[in-house]
């Protein structure tokens, strides 16, 4: 982990839509209680437990969530892409954090003061706004992640991985995949054995087709498909 700089908001690139809603005195105090930190894929942000004083906005990279439980095992909570807060459920809530953060790229982070990310929130409507959509969107997409879960197979679970992968994280119908087949059983609640045989399945299906970690999705309706019918 390396300290680059304070940030300066004001002349920032990444703005989240939150912080474009900022007045200029706004932008300056947020600027002298920031910190921008740039990361090495793998190197942990947060551990689940541990006090939480800052929230993080991810400016660039890819960030994995997850949480630990018995025996160690990880299950990951939600792949969060660029642009995106971390640790807000924390923030009015539990001061300890939820859940453990770790980069699964190189990316470049900015930590908050919390108590000025809260004063900034209770007086401009516009930022309070724009952080209650984030929020709210997030534990949308979290509740639907965790029921589909509860109810599709493993089949359909895949699937699902694939899309969130092609429409939400990359935009793109061909991605390189960031984690690794025992992460993405963590992901969607399957062992690694499951998983290669789900590659596999989907490769002679004539779904995708796969260099390494390099995915091409050949037959995107029928993927979808596959997603509703679970």
């Amino acid at each position: 982990m390396k300290s680059i700089r304070k940030d300066n908001c004001l002349y920032c690139n990444d703005k989240s839509c939150a912080v474009s809603a900022l007045q200029k005195k706004e932008l300056e105090i947020l600027s002298g209680n920031s910190s921008e930190i740039e990361l090495k894929k793998g190197e942990l942000l947060y551990k689940e437990g541990s006090l939480s004083s800052n929230i993080i906005y991810l400016k660039t990279g890819l960030v994995k969530e997850y949480t630990t439980g018995i025996n160690n095992k990880e299950q990951i909570i939600q792949i969060i892409k660029s642009h995106s807060y971390l640790g807000l459920s924390s923030m009015f809530g539990n001061k300890m954090s939820t859940y453990s953060y770790s980069a699964l790229e190189n990316s470049r982070i900015c930590y908050i003061n919390s108590s000025i990310f809260k004063n900034i929130i209770q007086n401009n409507g516009k930022f309070a706004y724009e952080i209650l959509v984030s929020v709210c969107q997030e534990n949308i997409n979290n509740y639907n992640r965790c029921m589909n879960k509860s109810i599709k197979q493993i089949y359909g679970r895949f699937a699902d991985a694939l899309l969130y992968f092609s429409n939400i994280i990359y935009e793109n119908s061909t991605f390189e995949l960031p984690i690794t087949q025992n992460e993405m059983a963590a992901l969607i609640g399957a062992t690694r054995e499951s998983i290669t045989r789900m590659f596999t399945k989907f490769r002679s299906e004539g779904i995708i087709e796969t260099e390494n970690k390099k995915i091409k999705i050949i037959k995107p309706e029928l993927l979808l498909e596959i997603s509703k019918i679970g």
